[in-house]
């Protein structure tokens, strides 16, 4: 009797822990393997220069990334590029700055220490570009939009640790888009996406084979597209990961060398109490031992 509770509380965790999405009916992104997963894992800058790429001649006409700037493009840690190869990108773009001696704002080149600007002056004109919707920002997109494996599944990433399911979603949403199934009344201004919550997004395919150029001859396909401005969209929610896991990785060799030296003092100290039982009473210990500690 016992164990048959025991069997129904475990089908119950793991009916708890079932996929919220798969009570809406849509799909689960499939699990894929990235360079940066795992406690050891690092970012690919051929994979981090081509998602940029990707981002700035397709995703920035609609989505902003407002939380970078031109100087992160640079830094340790990130697709690699120079100081100078930085600032050329920056100064591609106009920022407003202002106001000027006449009190007037007015547009220059930008500069290492700005931002990425925004493709509309507010929300309102995104909307309205975007058929109502508002494209959201992609800084921190990799880590905000994720899915729950659920079962089993759940239970192995706990002990793995895996943390990509932001990943896995973006990519798999990008190449979602299919025709909408007959018995499916899709809104008017929207798209099916197998992946999306309710398959009706508002945003329209927007990666196609052969859409951009890749100059490291690199599949030029909606597969490699998808993966590449995803591996971007990564590095952009966590620009400084590699540090921090290299730093994760010295905090534990420091721990572990701690608790080994911990332990050996331990036998050092209490050896004589070991020997000697008598010393937990607090009588006096043996001449021989006088002056230990």
């Amino acid at each position: 009797m016992t164990m048959q509770r025991s069997f129904i509380a475990l089908a119950l965790v793991l009916g708890m822990a079932a996929p919220a999405i798969a009570a809406e009916g849509q799909e689960q992104p499939p699990k894929q393997s990235w360079s940066f997963s795992g406690p050891v894992g690092k970012f690919d800058r051929a994979q981090l220069q081509r998602g940029f790429k990707v981002y700035r001649e397709v995703c920035q006409a609609c989505h902003s990334l407002s939380l970078i700037s031109f100087r992160n493009l640079a830094e340790p840690g990130g697709p690699g590029f120079s100081t100078a190869q930085a600032a050329a990108v920056a100064a591609e773009y106009k920022i407003q700055d202002g106001p000027n001696d006449a009190g007037e704002m007015f547009e220059r080149p930008g500069r290492l220490a700005d931002r990425f600007p925004k493709p509309f002056a507010n929300d309102n004109a995104a909307r309205a570009a975007n058929g109502g919707a508002l494209p959201p920002d992609l800084s921190l997109i990799a880590k905000a939009r994720t899915y729950e494996r659920g079962g089993l599944w759940f239970l192995l990433d706990l002990v793995t640790q895996y943390q990509e399911q932001g990943p896995d979603y973006i990519d798999a949403l990008l190449q979602g888009y299919t025709e909408a199934p007959k018995d499916f009344t899709l809104p008017e201004g929207t798209s099916y996406n197998k992946y999306f919550p309710g398959h009706a997004i508002g945003m329209p395919a927007p990666l196609s084979d052969g859409q951009v150029t890749y100059d490291d001859g690199s599949p030029q396909t909606l597969a490699q597209y998808s993966k590449d401005v995803t591996a971007f969209l990564m590095w952009a929610a966590e620009p400084h990961m590699e540090a921090r896991k290299r730093l994760g990785i010295q905090v534990m060799i420091f721990l572990l060398i701690f608790a080994g030296l911990l332990y050996f003092t331990k036998k050092k100290v209490w050896a004589a109490v070991k020997e000697h039982p008598e010393l937990l009473e607090g009588q006096r210990a043996p001449t021989e031992y006088k002056g230990r500690t």
